[in-house]
């Protein structure tokens, strides 16, 4: 017998054998984790689960049914399956961000390879600012008519 008890045989209230199937699973320092689990999905259905596994697997099971069973009593309706839903949900609305900045940037690239090709047919260095070039036009533009120059 072990000299302290698992969760599982605390909340049980019985002895905890030298080779209790909880022990690994449920330590005596988490009780939480054992209550939530008997809860949803009763110690003997527990038990069965963990027997049937390979040693190795037995501590994702426990570590899953943990999970399930504290996300079904949050939420007795969804449990999981909201949690993934909502998951699901911002996936997709991140994967609309980045379509419409990929958009966003391949329209800013095009306007730029235009705006520099522009300049190539006009013989301007690249490196000048557009909005210069611009106001450039407009003042020459407005001193086109050669009467309004004053020399």
């Amino acid at each position: 017998m072990a000299s302290t008890r698992c969760a599982a045989c605390k909340y049980l209230r019985r002895r905890c054998p030298s080779d209790c199937i909880f022990s690994l699973y449920f330590p005596s320092n988490n009780p939480q984790r054992f209550a939530y689990v008997h809860k949803i999905f009763g110690a003997s259905n527990i038990g069965k689960i963990l027997q049937v596994l390979p040693v190795y697997r037995r501590a994702d099971a426990a570590d899953s049914l943990y999970y399930e069973a504290r996300c079904r009593i949050k939420d007795p309706i969804y449990g999981c399956v909201g949690i993934i839903n909502l998951l699901h949900q911002e996936i997709c609305n991140v994967q609309s961000q980045i379509a419409k900045i990929q958009a966003e940037i391949a329209f800013l690239s095009n306007h730029a390879q235009s705006d520099q090709t522009q300049f190539q047919q006009l013989n301007i260095a690249p490196n000048v600012d557009p909005i210069f070039l611009s106001e450039q036009k407009c003042v020459s533009n407005s001193f086109d008519d050669s009467s309004t120059l004053f020399y």
